[in-house]
C-alpha cells in the first residue's frame, strides 16, 4: 500500500476515535455539572443523584469521566488549562479542551497532508492544529479583559455611589451585577454568589483576581482588603482609583490611535507573504510546489519565516506601551 494513503488512513482513524471519545465525555448530565460547581464553593462531598432510567454502563462512564476531569484539573498543566478556560469564560472542562486540542491537531494534520498531497506537511499542520485552540483561548481572554477594563471605571462609580447612599459593599456589588452588562456584571454576580455560598469576602475577591488578570482590579481589591482590615473612607479611596483608571484608559486610547498605522504595517508585513503563497498555490500549484521539493527551497522557507517573524514581533514590541 502507498505510504501516503496508509498515513492518511491512520490519521483519519485517530481523528474519528478521538471525536467519539470527546462526544461520550461531553455527554454528562446537567445535575453532575451543578454538583461539581457547588462543590468548588462549599467544599461539600459530591452527592450523586441518578435517574432510574439511566443505564448502569452510562452511569459508570460518567463517573469515570468526572473522576478523570477532576484528576486532570488538579495537575499542573490541567490546573493551568482550567484557569485559562475560566479567564476566557468558556464552558468547557479540562478533559473536553484536551480532546478539542487533539481533534484540532489530528484534523489539521490530515487536511494539510491532503491539500498538499504529501505526508511531509502533516507535521507543520499538526503543530498549527496544536496551538490553534490555545490561540483562540488567548484571544477570548484578551477580548474579555479589555471589555472588563473598559467597564471597571463605571463599576467603581456605582460602588462609590452605593456606599455613599448607605449600601454595604456586597449590596453595591450586587447593584453593579444588575446594572452593568457582561462581562463585569457576571464577575461581580459570581463574587456575590460565592459569598452567599459561604466563602469569605477576601476569598471571593481573590478568586475574582485569579479569573481577571487586571492591574486596575488588583488595585481595587487591595484597597478594599486594606480598608476592611484598618478602616477608612472606602468611597473616597475607590473614587480616587476610578479617576486613575479613567485617565489610564484615556491615555491608552490616545496611544492606540497614534500607533494604529504602525500596528497595521506589522500585520501587513507578517501576513502578506502567507497570503501571496496561498494565492500562488491556488493559481499555479506546480510552480509553488517546486520550492517544497528541494533542500534549497526549505532553507529559503525557514529563512523567510525567521526574518518575517522577527520583524513582526519587533514591531509589536515597539508599539506596545505600558501605561
Amino acid at each position: 500500500m502507498n505510504p501516503f494513503v496508509l498515513a492518511i488512513i491512520v490519521l483519519g482513524g485517530l481523528a474519528v476515535i478521538v471525536f467519539i471519545v470527546g462526544l461520550l465525555i461531553s455527554a454528562r448530565g446537567s445535575q453532575a455539572v451543578i454538583e461539581e460547581r457547588l462543590e468548588q464553593y462549599t467544599g461539600a462531598p459530591e452527592v450523586v443523584v441518578e435517574h432510574p432510567k439511566v443505564a448502569t454502563e452510562e452511569r459508570a462512564f460518567k463517573r469515570v469521566a468526572e473522576s478523570l476531569d477532576k484528576a486532570m484539573s488538579k495537575r499542573g498543566v490541567g490546573e493551568g488549562i482550567a484557569t485559562d478556560l475560566a479567564r476566557a469564560d468558556l464552558k468547557l472542562t479540562v478533559t473536553e479542551f484536551i480532546i478539542l486540542n487533539l481533534l484540532s491537531t489530528v484534523g489539521i494534520a490530515v487536511l494539510a497532508a491532503l491539500m498538499f498531497r504529501s505526508p511531509l506537511f502533516a507535521l507543520p499542520g499538526a503543530v498549527l492544529g496544536f496551538f490553534l485552540p490555545r490561540w483562540w483561548v488567548k484571544m477570548l481572554q484578551r477580548r474579555r479583559l479589555n471589555a472588563f477594563n473598559n467597564q471597571l471605571s463605571d463599576a467603581l462609580n456605582l460602588l462609590v455611589n452605593g456606599l455613599r447612599s448607605g449600601y454595604s459593599m456586597l449590596q453595591a456589588m450586587e447593584a453593579v451585577s444588575e446594572e452593568l452588562p457582561p462581562p463585569i456584571s457576571v464577575e461581580f454576580a459570581r463574587v456575590v454568589q460565592e459569598v452567599a455560598l459561604g466563602l469569605s469576602y477576601e476569598e471571593a475577591l481573590d478568586n475574582l483576581v485569579r479569573r481577571i488578570r487586571s492591574d486596575d482590579l488588583e488595585l481595587m481589591v487591595t484597597a478594599i482588603n486594606v480598608q476592611h482590615e484598618v478602616g477608612g473612607n472606602l468611597a473616597e479611596i475607590l473614587d480616587t482609583i476610578s479617576y486613575t483608571i479613567r485617565e489610564r484608559v484615556r491615555i491608552q486610547g490616545e496611544i492606540k490611535v497614534l500607533t494604529g498605522q504602525t500596528m497595521l504595517s506589522g500585520y501587513i508585513v507578517g501576513f502578506l507573504p502567507v497570503a501571496i503563497t496561498l494565492l500562488l498555490f491556488l493559481m499555479s500549484r506546480d510552480y509553488i510546489m517546486r520550492m517544497f521539493q528541494t533542500t534549497c527551497g526549505w532553507m529559503m522557507l525557514a529563512t523567510i519565516v525567521i526574518l518575517v517573524g522577527s520583524g513582526f514581533f519587533a514591531i509589536q514590541k515597539i508599539v506596545h506601551i505600558d501605561v
